[in-house]
């Protein structure tokens, strides 16, 4: 299916990008078609879109997966995706839904979709890092997440202990996938221009996860990196319900130095130290 493209049919509507929304259309087809069958590369399952825009990547998604759910939150743009796709709705191969991507309730709209349940998206740059916390949060129930990120996220993603883009984000993104930077995009591929190159990145889940993102981790992690230049003996004081004692003792039993800093521990070290924490 050849779509106009995003300038067109943002004329064709009386439409202005959104700002406020982050809106920079993809129109480049052959990236979209690379990005439909690297999340798709089986021609089955269910695809829940997020952030569907003008429809460049349902156009392709529909091409590869059973179904399409797509998400849009900006009530301006679903008109344009029904007309585009009026014949994809009508034969129940595409559901178009006005939401709030970071408040979907994506376990209950797989539940009832053919399997395997991905995610796919190239996701506004300032509701990233919320939308990865999703995905985290979704690992148990879907086979795989493609999305399209500001590279400096993705740097972020895959980051190594020791590095300066390591940090919390990074723990929990790698505590239950695999992550894997698959290309570098150019801004030119999107209209308007953003000032910003992006990444394509894959999120693979491991079975089982290296941790369970428990309270007690979730708490771990961030108090380690919300002041990086504490040692950690200082930055996981008053840590609920563990006294420092209990601290000392379970960093020493599984290796953690606390005069060392948070981004220097792994993310082994992170669900290691929980569970230690836990007992």
């Amino acid at each position: 299916m050849i779509l106009p493209s995003p300038k067109q049919l943002l004329l064709e509507w009386n439409l202005r990008p959104k700002h406020d929304f982050g809106q920079n259309f993809l129109h480049n087809t052959e990236l979209a078609e690379r990005i439909a069958n690297r999340i798709v590369p089986e021609g089955k399952g269910t695809v829940i879109e997020i952030g569907a825009g003008l429809g460049a990547l349902t156009a392709r998604l529909l091409d590869h997966a059973t179904r399409v759910i797509a998400i849009e939150r900006d009530r301006d743009l679903i008109p344009i995706l029904q007309s585009q796709f009026s014949q994809a709705i009508e034969e129940g191969r595409l559901q178009i839904l006005e939401q709030d991507a970071k408040a979907t309730a994506y376990d209950q709209l797989f539940d009832r979709e053919p399997k395997p349940s991905l995610l796919a998206g190239n996701l506004p740059y300032q509701l990233t890092g919320p939308l990865i916390r999703r995905a985290v949060e979704l690992s148990a129930v879907i086979e795989k997440a493609v999305f399209m990120v500001q590279r400096e996220v993705a740097d972020r993603l895959c980051a190594a202990a020791g590095t300066p883009n390591y940090g919390a984000l990074t723990v929990f993104t790698q505590a239950c996938y695999a992550v894997q930077r698959v290309m570098t995009v150019g801004r030119g591929a999107f209209f308007p221009q953003p000032s910003v190159d992006s990444a394509l990145i894959e999120l693979i889940p491991l079975r089982p996860p290296i941790a369970e993102e428990s309270p007690l981790f979730r708490e771990i992690v961030q108090k380690a990196f919300q002041q990086r230049r504490k040692m950690l003996r200082n930055a996981w004081h008053g840590i609920k319900g563990v006294s420092d004692e209990k601290l000392h003792s379970s960093a020493s039993r599984v290796g953690i130095n606390l005069d060392a800093r948070g981004e220097t521990l792994s993310v082994h070290d992170f669900a290691r130290l929980a569970v230690e924490l836990a007992q």
